[in-house]
């Protein structure tokens, strides 16, 4: 079993912040890159699963016509809610439903650690059914997680599950490495 319900909301039982993502030069550094990763310079519609207090949100709404934001804490959401207010935001827990919507940008941003290899397959089976199409960008962290998967196990066990995208790592550092992940020619 990936990481429970718990274990998220204790990550948020004193804070609505509580990797700092707001204030760390790192973090918003992070965010930076990952808009830079993105192909193109607009998208009708983004999804992003695990979106936290919404600081990454506030980096990619501009370039985006509609964002949807899902996490499973409502002391995230609600941050989320404040930081951006235009995009949409919805509580939920994965592996469960997904929002509806025509995506064309999905992003997966440190958040696949947190399932464990059901999860990810899951997942995969879902974005291939329901967004084939969409652009999927993966920011994956390469310190230990203290999960059950550790980071690139995360992400090499769902790209290997997603086979209708193509990935790409298009920044790695020290900590983190950005995969993007387009449609490839048999879709």
């Amino acid at each position: 079993m990936g990481v429970g319900l718990d274990h998220l909301q204790g990550l948020y039982a004193q804070t609505s912040d509580p990797w700092g993502f707001e204030h760390s030069a790192y973090e918003q550094a992070k965010f930076k890159a990952t808009r830079a990763a993105l192909s193109q310079s607009g998208y009708r519609s983004a999804f992003e699963l695990g979106c936290g207090n919404g600081q990454l949100a506030r980096h990619l709404i501009d370039v985006c016509a509609r964002y949807t934001g899902m996490d499973a804490v409502a002391t995230a959401l609600r941050a989320a809610r404040q930081t951006v207010p235009q995009g949409r935001f919805v509580q939920g827990f994965y592996p469960g439903p997904l929002p509806e919507g025509d995506f064309d940008l999905l992003i997966l941003s440190e958040v696949l650690y947190f399932l464990d290899h059901a999860g990810l397959e899951q997942l995969a089976t879902d974005i291939a059914a329901r967004w084939p199409q969409a652009e999927i960008i993966c920011v994956t962290w390469r310190g230990p997680t203290g999960n059950p998967l550790e980071g690139e196990e995360a992400l090499q066990g769902f790209a290997q599950t997603l086979t209708t995208h193509d990935f790409t790592c298009v920044t790695q550092t020290d900590d983190y490495r950005i995969d993007r992940a387009l449609p490839g020619a048999s879709t």
